[in-house]
């Protein structure tokens, strides 16, 4: 299936499912609340450098945007650096036993992220959720550690993001975070000062394979944050801790 392809869903069903995650006014809202006031902030703390895949250009409708995750600035740094066509609708998936158990962050988190809930404990996960967006068009951002890393390290990935993007037939855009836990770690309410740099590096989009299995797209994904990060973090973070590869 070419990358300009979206799943079928009859029209009557289109409608009936229109909503938050595609409502054009919202996006017009959410479009203000990221571009007028979140984009300027974190860009105004931190140094941001964005290397975009050329391949970009040729993605639309619905696919999985998949990073590495060890900081609060994950998210707002992604959705600031997509192009907006692949940015507009796009939907992250947020820890429902954090940015859902409240109405305040969980109206946030939906105004400027177009959040679904992620559970990250127990027996039910967001796949159910995430597929239906997906079959509707509307791209998701699923960090598949689960939890934000301690140390920069990329954790094993988990292969829910990689059977969604194999189950849809959708692409998985691999994105290298460089240096969010450096300038915003762990356990910190607030960037460091003194704009210390970060990096957005986005791959090629990423197919399953013939006779691949969703544990092995998973690895390969990472494996390609991995090299993308490698390849750019001496580039984006100079003098300040290089990460590891592992």
């Amino acid at each position: 299936m070419p990358l300009n392809s979206r799943p079928f869903l009859p029209r009557s069903a289109a409608k009936r499912l229109h909503d938050r995650f595609n409502s054009p006014y919202q996006a017009i809202a959410r479009f203000l609340a990221q571009r007028a006031l979140l984009k300027p902030l974190i860009w105004s703390l931190t140094r941001v450098t964005v290397i975009r895949s050329e391949k970009l250009k040729d993605v639309k409708g619905g696919f999985v945007v998949v990073a590495n995750h060890s900081s609060h600035l994950d998210t707002p740094l992604i959705v600031g650096s997509l192009p907006r066509p692949l940015a507009r609708y796009l939907a992250a998936g947020a820890a429902a036993d954090y940015f859902f158990n409240v109405w305040w962050r969980r109206g946030l988190t939906a105004l400027f992220f177009n959040a679904f809930p992620v559970r990250r404990t127990g027996t039910q996960t967001s796949s159910t959720s995430a597929r239906s967006l997906l079959m509707r068009g509307i791209p998701v951002l699923i960090f598949p550690e689960g939890t934000r890393s301690k140390d920069g390290e990329l954790g094993r990935f988990k292969p829910g993001a990689a059977a969604l993007a194999a189950a849809c037939d959708v692409p998985c855009i691999p994105v290298a975070l460089i240096g969010a836990h450096i300038a915003h770690p762990r356990g910190t309410n607030w960037p460091k000062r003194g704009r210390f740099p970060v990096g957005v590096v986005f791959g090629d989009p990423l197919r399953v394979a013939e006779g691949e299995s969703k544990g092995e797209f998973a690895e390969r994904a990472r494996q390609e944050i991995l090299r993308l990060r490698e390849l750019h973090s001496a580039d984006i973070l100079g003098r300040h801790e290089l990460p590891r590869r592992k």
